[in-house]
Order: structure tokens, then C-alpha cells, then sequence
């Protein structure tokens, strides 16, 4: 059995750092994806869906060094769903992705030119 996802697309926060009482750091950031797609009448749609990206330790150390909102990046992880209940005694769901791999394709501010620089953490 396998749980692998591979992302691409633009970081949409700039990285929130926070470290556990064991001393864990994690950083988070929000990934847009966007689909485009022909609809029944033939028009182009496009649909972006937002991903929330988890990373620890050294390749949270490396994104919160390296990346900011507007980046374009690379994810390669797994899919992690979690359920809690909220004060209220209401199922709540929620569903990350665990980062193992990030690939740095463009900064902010070189999103838009032809030829991306390509980094990597590990």
C-alpha cells in the first residue's frame, strides 16, 4: 500500500513556525493547485483547491528559510486526515499533507519568468 501525493503550485501564506514542547519544530503553509477544464458548453473553467502543507523539522527549517507567500513550490508527501471534537461535542475533520520532500521552483518574486530555479529539501 501506498500514501503519496506530489503538489505544485503557489504558496499562498508566508510559513508559520511553531515548535513543540518535545522541541519539534513544524511549519505550516497553504498550497493553491489550480485545474482547468472544459465545461458541458465547451468554455474553460478553472477550479483551485487550497492545500495545507505540514513540514517538520529541517525541511520546515529549510521552507521557512527559503519560501514565501507568492512561491511557487513543489510538495511530495502523504495525505493525513485527522478528527477531533470541537468545545461544542461536534465531530470535527481535517486533512493535511505531510511534507517529506519540497522542491523550490520559483521565489515571489521570479514566479512569473520562463525559467524557474529548482532547490530542494530534504
Amino acid at each position: 500500500m501506498k500514501n503519496t501525493v506530489t503538489l505544485v503550485g503557489f504558496v499562498g501564506n508566508n510559513p508559520e513556525v511553531r515548535t513543540t514542547q518535545s522541541g519539534a519544530s513544524i511549519t505550516n503553509v497553504s498550497l493553491a493547485t489550480t485545474n482547468s477544464f472544459k465545461d458541458s458548453e465547451g468554455n474553460r473553467q478553472t477550479e483551485t483547491e487550497w492545500h495545507r502543507i505540514t513540514c517538520f523539522n529541517g525541511i520546515g527549517k529549510c521552507v521557512a528559510d527559503h519560501v514565501a507567500k507568492g512561491a511557487m513550490i513543489m510538495v511530495t508527501g502523504r495525505i493525513h486526515y485527522t478528527k477531533w471534537t470541537d468545545q461544542n461535542g461536534i465531530d470535527r475533520y481535517g486533512c493535511e499533507i505531510i511534507a517529506e520532500q519540497v522542491d523550490f521552483l520559483a521565489k515571489a518574486k521570479e514566479a512569473s519568468q520562463e525559467e524557474p530555479k529548482k532547490r530542494r529539501a530534504k
